[in-house]
């Protein structure tokens, strides 16, 4: 078996058989899914049980975690490759068969990814359709991920494969308990051994402003704990001199994002102690420029500021236009 998608399930029923349906419209036909439960307290789990299509698996779990459902679906999977989708996204139908091609074209690489939109939540028919070209998607192979990230969108938790025997060399791959840049730290981890292959054709939706998800909560509310690993790594001294650099960069990076957010929130005194962790490795026009508002703008002109800056050059794709496919 070539796939195994591994979708992590709690209380997201209103969107669980979109997403399914998604994988079962798939024109590479060889995989199957692995839906985890993680003690949903809503109808999702008897929407999977109800498919009667034999690819589909539902296994359940007392609530422990996303971070644990994926590990236990990485456990279970039977495919050489183990895709990740979150419950409430959606792939198109050319999705697997160009994870596929990328990797014919780089077979060095362990993981393979595909182009994904931001599609905000709408109720009725989601996702609205979009432009996909025809033809063989161009390929980037990416062999330093961590100086790449803040160039533009890369991956998603939705947009990797990874080769399962890597992934079991790396169990436990997502640190349970958390909840929030799990996936990055894994991401970072994978390239550390292995180059990314990136489709670039747009084969993904994921789903934003969802009421009630971590990544709507306020920035002050948020742990961390993969920049700290980052950093342990960082300490650890197994990391070679090109891949130090660039860790120490991406940390900063994050540190700098951090303290926009933060500012954005209103929250100065806490937005400079994030600039300033970041000033070892963040020194430059983006680093600058926020201080220069923290310091020097109102509070209402400094979020307003910061808030077109941001739109204007942080990493991330565009919403999916209302156009046919």
């Amino acid at each position: 078996m070539m796939f195994s998608v591994v979708i992590p399930l709690y209380n997201k029923a209103p969107y669980i058989d979109s997403t399914v349906q998604s994988v079962l419209a798939q024109d590479c036909p060889d995989f199957e899914v692995l839906v985890i439960d993680d003690g949903s307290q809503d109808e999702g789990a008897q929407i999977v049980a109800r498919c009667t299509d034999p690819r589909v698996r539902l296994l359940r779990q007392t609530n422990a975690g996303v971070a644990v459902a994926r590990n236990r679906g990485i456990e279970a999977a039977r495919g050489q490759w183990v895709c990740f989708l979150d419950a409430d996204d959606w792939l198109h139908p050319r999705y697997l068969s160009t994870l596929i091609e990328a990797q014919q074209r780089h077979p060095e690489a362990e993981v393979v990814a595909a182009d994904f939109l931001r599609v905000p939540d709408a109720p009725g028919p989601w996702p609205p359709p979009w432009p996909v070209a025809d033809g063989p998607a161009p390929v980037e192979l990416i062999d330093r991920l961590a100086r790449r990230w803040m160039d533009g969108p890369s991956l998603s938790s939705s947009s990797v494969a990874v080769l399962r025997s890597r992934l079991l060399t790396l169990q436990p791959c997502f640190a349970p308990g958390e909840s929030l840049g799990e996936d990055l730290d894994l991401w970072f981890r994978l390239a550390e051994v292995t180059p990314v292959a990136l489709a670039h054709k747009p084969l993904v939706a994921y789903r934003v402003q969802v009421a009630g998800s971590l990544s709507s909560s306020h920035p002050s509310e948020r742990r961390y704990p993969f920049l700290e690993r980052l950093r342990e790594r960082v300490r650890s001294g197994r990391l070679s001199r090109q891949l130090l650099s660039d860790t120490r960069w991406l940390i900063a990076q994050h540190e700098l994002s951090l303290a926009r957010e933060t500012l954005r929130a209103g929250h100065r005194a806490q937005a400079l102690q994030w600039l300033l962790r970041a000033w070892p490795g963040a020194g430059g026009r983006r680093w600058w420029f926020t201080l220069l508002i923290l310091t020097c703008m109102p509070r209402r002109w400094a979020e307003r500021s910061l808030h077109w800056r941001e739109r204007a050059t942080r990493p991330g794709a565009p919403s999916a236009p209302p156009c046919t496919p």
